[in-house]
């Protein structure tokens, strides 16, 4: 059993509250009537029927909204858990975090657009495995890989420069830990997809490509920024990013290490621009690659169970209105009067 929308939950501590209500409203009653008047007497005005009213209406009442409540938080389950079997490839996004990624001439910033991408190509790509590794000056990974899109947009969505205090863009031990982030499935096609502005380039980004083809793992390079480049915005201020003489700092996108580096890992270079062709490119790209069988487990064919339930506070109501109704008519003057 699971809910849908578990926050509506919260909203039954409001009904324990009443119900506590209750229960200290009728213990401070007893006591004013012990104190000040005569318990029997009370008892003799009282009719037992309009005690019963009152009790059978609160509970009928408190338990339809509970129920109600429960409904709103739309409880489900799922029948079986199921094995889905597809063909895919297993790719690891090795995505450039270093500040100059903050930069506006993609819009809205280099980082932001890179994001989106990756999203686009997880959610599109089904039967494919990602892994998500993250660097500038170091890199570490992200998310392992997994079929689990939930996941991947989860971590995907936290990735921000302040992950990695060392600036830089280490693209070579970025792609050799990429290479051991793969599964040890030899069938299967494997992909790097790098995604860079290129700029403070550390060496070594070539030998590392070179290294990753002879292992069979393609290479790819997206380039994401402009020539012309963009400023880097500081956070929280309306200034940019400035060099030491106080000028304010222009990143551009270093394309000819950006190829360089595609080239020696058997792959292709592309530039991202403010249009999806990046994306559609890469995508064809990796649906070259050798596919094997990707098995998923996931729960299949939930069930809504929130219309029984609001059918059974419905039910409930109509009974309180029943009930309430016939004890009316029960005590009402005319009856009494036939009674008698």
């Amino acid at each position: 059993m699971s809910f849908k929308d578990p926050h509506f939950l919260y909203i039954l501590i409001a009904v324990l509250f009443f119900v506590a209500l209750y229960f200290y409203s009728n213990a401070r009653r007893r006591k004013n009537i012990a104190q000040y008047g005569d318990a029997g007497l009370m008892k003799a005005l009282l009719p037992s029927s309009a005690v019963l009213r009152s009790r059978v209406t609160f509970w009928l009442s408190i338990v339809a909204l509970a129920l109600l409540v429960v409904a709103l938080a739309r409880p489900r389950y799922g029948t079986k858990k199921e094995t889905l079997t597809t063909k895919g490839v297993e790719v690891v996004v090795a995505l450039d975090i270093s500040n100059s990624m903050m930069a506006e001439d993609i819009v809205p910033t280099r980082l932001d657009k890179a994001k989106r991408l990756i999203s686009r190509m997880m959610t599109q790509a089904s039967g494919n495995k990602f892994a998500l590794i993250v660097y500038a000056g170091d890199a570490f990974v992200q998310l392992p890989i997994t079929d689990d899109q939930v996941s991947a947009n989860m971590f995907l969505n936290q990735i921000s420069p302040s992950l990695i205090k060392r600036q830089g863009t280490n693209v070579g031990e970025a792609i050799d830990l990429a290479c051991r982030s793969f599964s040890d499935n030899e069938k299967i096609g494997k992909a790097v997809v790098v995604i860079t502005d290129g700029e403070n380039h550390e060496g070594g980004a070539e030998e590392a490509a070179r290294r990753a083809s002879e292992m069979g793992i393609k290479v790819y390079v997206m380039g994401i920024g402009t020539p012309k480049g963009g400023r880097i915005p500081v956070e929280g201020t309306d200034d940019f990013l400035r060099d030491r003489e106080g000028n304010i700092v222009v990143t551009k996108l270093n394309e000819a290490m950006a190829q360089s580096i595609a080239a020696a890992g058997n792959g292709t270079y592309i530039r991202v621009d403010n249009t999806n062709s990046a994306q559609e490119f890469i995508e064809n790209e990796l649906d070259t690659l050798t596919k094997d069988e990707v098995k998923t487990e996931i729960f299949t064919k939930f069930k809504e169970q929130y219309g029984i339930i609001a059918l059974l506070a419905f039910l409930l109501l109509v009974t309180d209105i029943v009930v309430v109704g016939i004890v009316d008519i029960v005590n009402s003057p005319d009856r009494r009067k036939q009674k008698n």
